[in-house]
């Protein structure tokens, strides 16, 4: 089963996708997807058509995205709630289930400590997948952990799966 993880962004978006296959997960991919600078309606239209390419391209089963809490700079907030409801939007329109997640219900999933730092976080995600080094930039890193919290969530585990034949 492959799951998408988005780490939200107006400048880049964080994704990142993992298959998960007899409890053994494995990256497919990982990055980001950029957009210019310009109008906010032109950057929220270049991000919904570049992540409809991403989910046609491989056909997610699942998707998580990263919620984001903002105390301080309610201008970054607002861009960032903006760019998160074009990332739900792409979501619901797959009909695949998607999951919403913390980035203290990430950090304990992953590391098993709600308040791990970035550093913790990227070296468990590169023990988890068996990866030589974490993804980078910082959001696909975030992305992929995003997903791996879903891979271990009850929820997901509770999904049906298609029977094989």
């Amino acid at each position: 089963m492959l799951i998408l993880g988005l780490d939200p962004g107006t400048t880049r978006l964080g994704f990142g996708i993992i298959k998960k296959e007899k409890g053994c997960l494995t990256l497919v991919t990982a990055g980001c997807i950029e957009t210019s600078a310009g109008q906010p309606a032109k950057k929220l239209h270049q991000l919904e058509r570049q992540l409809q390419q991403l989910i046609k391209k491989h056909q997610p089963e699942a998707i998580a995205i990263e919620k984001l809490f903002f105390a301080k700079n309610q201008k970054t907030a607002l861009a960032v709630a903006e760019a998160k409801g074009v990332l739900m939007l792409c979501a619901q329109k797959t009909g695949q289930p998607v999951f919403y997640y913390t980035p203290l219900q990430i950090k304990q999933a992953v590391v098993g400590y709600g308040r791990a730092d970035k550093k913790q976080v990227q070296q468990m995600i590169k023990i988890i997948l068996k990866l030589k080094a974490a993804p980078r930039p910082d959001d696909a890193a975030d992305a992929v952990a995003t997903a791996v919290c879903c891979a271990h969530s009850e929820n997901f585990d509770a999904l049906p799966r298609p029977h094989a034949s």
